[in-house]
């Protein structure tokens, strides 16, 4: 059973990893590495209910926890790139260094 999950866990992340190589526009890179985020939590679950403790449920939370900051912190930069540039191409971060 743990296989079935663990598989789910590799295609999704490695979905992920697609997204975030061949995607330009950042709210789908975005999107790509809170799927693969996700699919790292799937494995921590799945990891913790084989071994019957708790600790991955616990770090699934955390990574929740980070993956909800990181969010509201891209969401922030999407919203400002869009706002100065006027568009959300991953080459525009370049032209945000000076």
């Amino acid at each position: 059973m743990i296989q079935n999950y663990l598989i789910l866990s590799a295609i999704l992340f490695c979905i992920g990893i697609l997204g975030v190589v061949s995607r330009r526009n950042v709210l789908t890179v975005f999107m790509s590495i809170e799927l693969m985020l996700n699919a790292a939590n799937l494995a921590f679950i799945a990891f913790s209910r084989f071994h019957e403790s708790m600790d991955g449920h616990v770090l699934a939370m955390m990574v929740m926890a980070v993956a909800a900051a990181e969010a509201a912190l891209a969401l922030a930069v999407v919203i400002l790139l869009h706002k100065h540039k006027g568009k959300l191409d991953t080459n525009v971060f370049s032209l945000l260094k000076g």
